[in-house]
């Protein structure tokens, strides 16, 4: 039989041959977050997204959501892709749209669960058969507690978890396991004084420290917001078309964040620094076809379209591919629904034309 500890060491080297950055083990001891949670929920941050509080507090019990959970291993993967245009170029460039990092590359949630269930493969040719469940962004776990727990960093101010060694700009993934491995310390925090995140957001969504109110955040208005975006928040949010990155960009720990070697996590279809034209004139079938194995698809068609027409009518004024948007605009209306339509005439009111 393999001591707890040893069995630990092995499963860390397994991680690292399986493309994890670390691998680090907590209990499931997550009842400190319970009342910010609840607080969060209390002051309307979560906006449209119910499952929030359908979910409860379940994300805090993982021995309740997996019976018989007694540890849980949580791994990082670097995800920043090596790119021809770097993101400040992109968003300086309002012909452009940024889509954020994380996106540009395949479906995370499958690839690390995958890699997961690969690793606790391994873990079962040693010990014999064991409970599990691998998760990655995909069920009512509050993965950055964990991380936290575990020590892979700290929660930033930004909410994100921060490495000193790593940055921001790797996705967590979770193993919950049924066996007894020894669990590591958290990490003193290390954002001091800095106010990088909370000053440069473009809609001010980071309202105190670690509390961001999802209903100006663009990633939430972009991918998660079913409704009509705002009209006071879409001149804030530029060029950005799926996501937002500024808190990440400006963090200064991210100057020690690595760029992946992992060709799935890859900018791919160009859309690291698309035209904003040529994207609006995607229709549904390209976009499906396009979007295929990303994340990006599962918004949804006409969700990319009102983001599209809202950057578009973000162009400032005198651009020399205004007419090209007013024109694409203006072939877009009727096609993808009234919704869109009411963006699509909003834009074009700012560009200074008629629908």
């Amino acid at each position: 039989m393999v001591e707890p500890s040893e069995l630990k060491r092995r499963i860390q080297a397994w991680a690292d041959e399986l493309g994890f950055t670390d691998a680090r083990v907590t209990d499931t001891d997550l009842s400190a977050y319970e009342a910010g949670f609840e607080r969060w929920l209390a002051d309307g941050h979560a906006g449209t997204m119910g499952f929030f509080e359908r979910h409860g507090l379940m994300r805090f019990h993982p021995e309740e959501l997996v019976p018989g959970t007694r540890r849980v291993l949580m791994v990082t993967r670097d995800y920043l892709p090596p790119e021809s245009l770097g993101p400040s170029r992109v968003l300086g460039d309002p012909s452009l749209g940024y889509v954020s990092r994380y996106a540009l590359g395949r479906d995370y949630h499958k690839l690390v669960r995958k890699r997961l269930a690969q690793l606790a493969k391994r873990i079962s040719d040693t010990v014999g058969p064991f409970t599990y469940r691998a998760f990655c962004d995909s069920a009512p776990v509050y993965e950055t507690g964990l991380a936290e727990r575990a020590g892979i960093g700290w929660k930033g101010k930004h909410s994100l978890v921060l490495n000193r060694s790593g940055g921001s700009w790797f996705f967590l993934g979770a193993l919950f396991l049924d066996i007894d491995l020894p669990v590591d310390e958290p990490v003193e925090p290390h954002c001091g004084s800095c106010t990088a995140c909370l000053d440069v957001c473009p809609t001010g969504a980071i309202v105190a420290d670690g509390v961001v109110d999802a209903r100006r955040c663009i990633s939430y208005l972009t991918i998660e917001s079913a409704e009509g975006i705002p009209e006071e928040l879409r001149p804030l949010m530029g060029n950005r078309i799926y996501g937002c990155d500024d808190c990440q960009l400006v963090c200064p720990w991210n100057r020690f964040a690595r760029q992946t070697n992992d060709v799935d996590f890859h900018a791919r279809q160009g859309l690291d620094a698309p035209d904003l034209v040529d994207l609006f004139s995607w229709d549904e079938a390209t976009f499906l076809s396009r979007t295929e194995g990303s994340a990006i698809r599962r918004i949804g068609w006409r969700r990319w379209r009102r983001n599209l027409a809202v950057a578009l009518g973000n162009l400032p004024t005198g651009h020399d591919r205004i007419p090209a948007a007013i024109a694409a605009l203006r072939a877009g209306k009727g096609e993808a629904g009234e919704q869109v339509d009411r963006h699509i005439q909003w834009a074009l009111a700012r560009l200074g034309a008629s629908g």
